[in-house]
């Protein structure tokens, strides 16, 4: 995404080296596997976490704010319930809406896009929004609709338990974090959502309308990417 083309070249060569590590650590069939010691026994999981199918029953057919009364569908969130890496938008648009499911608009194929270049599939990762049901005329998510919802953003995460959360744009980033930072300022700067690294970075729409900036979310990415292997390599 970069303009120069010999920087481009550099990132791209980066992320694969990368890309290869993680998948060596993950055991991909075709990518040979790191010699070491053997895994220990994975601990076990407290009794109070919950799956994402518990989650979605709390949440039943929400009407705990106003947004409900103008919505098709609950845009509850969609991806591998391990997922390692979970992205964060702030609502559902007209087509995610529509189908009740999340970025699957132009912005969600602008995100596909870039998890490909990454060497990532869509059902790799997990995709949420802070608030479940569109706001009219896609406008901000309110104050309290944000906190009607966030309980249940928070449930998705304790289920998932990401290795790395990435918020996509300033609601994301203000609601996740609580703050009323700049998001100019905020991007490409690890932050933490309880003890989960979280990567600020543009949402998808923002870059349509400014493609100039896809580099900065690029880079972004390849700092969520080391992180990732960073993990894998304990």
């Amino acid at each position: 995404m970069a303009e120069d083309p010999v920087r481009e070249l550099q990132d791209l060569v980066g992320a694969l080296n990368d890309w290869l590590r993680f998948q060596r650590r993950l055991g991909r069939a075709g990518v040979r596997r790191e010699a070491g010691p053997p895994a220990a026994a994975p601990a076990a999981a407290p009794s109070e976490r919950p799956t994402l199918a518990q989650v979605r029953e709390e949440l039943g057919d929400c009407r705990r704010c106003k947004l409900s009364q103008g919505r098709t569908n609950i845009v509850f969130g969609q991806g591998s319930p391990q997922a390692r890496l979970m992205f964060v938008g702030e609502g559902p648009g007209a087509e995610e809406d529509a189908q009740g499911l999340p970025f699957v608009g132009e912005a969600g194929r602008l995100l596909n896009n870039m998890l490909n270049k990454l060497g990532l599939q869509r059902e790799e990762v997990y995709i949420a929004n802070v608030v479940k049901c569109r706001p009219p005329g896609n406008r901000d998510p309110e104050a309290d609709e944000v906190a009607a919802c966030l309980p249940f953003l928070r449930r998705q995460v304790e289920s998932i338990r990401p290795r790395v959360l990435v918020a996509l744009g300033r609601v994301a980033a203000h609601a996740l974090l609580e703050t009323n930072t700049p998001l100019t300022r905020l991007r490409g700067q690890w932050q933490h959502f309880g003890k989960v690294p979280l990567m600020p970075t543009f949402h998808p729409s923002y870059l349509l309308r400014f493609p100039r900036e896809r580099h900065k979310t690029w880079e972004d990415m390849q700092r969520v990417m080391k992180e990732l292997v960073s993990h894998e390599d304990h």
